[in-house]
């Protein structure tokens, strides 16, 4: 399960409104970034909530990947969007992969500002008691 984790919180979207509020297309780019990395899609969801008072609903955009997988959730209201992009690393490392893909998407929604972390995951296996001889 050892993997990289990475997320971004991004805001003051200045891409065009429709990468924020039509999943079909923000996730039909999802799937081409994903390809164009190199990582292998497997599913995907695409969904889009209904507007409100504020404005237009906004999407999540999923794609399942054989490594694990990417999501996007936006707010157009606020012109914001996380993404969390998840690799797991056995049989080969696809860290870099996963750096060049939320580059690429990040790049996409033209944010203002971004948040970005990394998080390795299960790097080491959890502790297992020893039984008494």
């Amino acid at each position: 399960m050892q993997g990289l984790h990475l997320t971004a919180d991004v805001y003051e979207c200045q891409c065009d409104l429709h990468w924020l509020t039509d999943a079909q297309r923000l996730g039909q780019a999802c799937r081409a970034a994903v390809e164009a990395v190199g990582l292998c899609p497997v599913g995907e969801v695409f969904h889009t909530f209904p507007a409100t008072t504020r404005g237009p609903g906004g999407v999540t955009a999923t794609v399942l990947l054989a490594e694990s997988h990417l999501c996007v959730h936006t707010w157009p209201e606020t012109r914001s969007a996380t993404l969390d992009v998840y690799v797991c690393n056995l049989g080969a490392d696809h860290s870099a992969c996963a750096r060049q893909l939320l580059t690429a998407l990040v790049a996409l929604l033209a944010p203002t500002h971004s948040q970005l972390n990394e998080l390795w995951r299960g790097l080491h296996p959890p502790h297992t008691p020893q039984s008494p001889a």
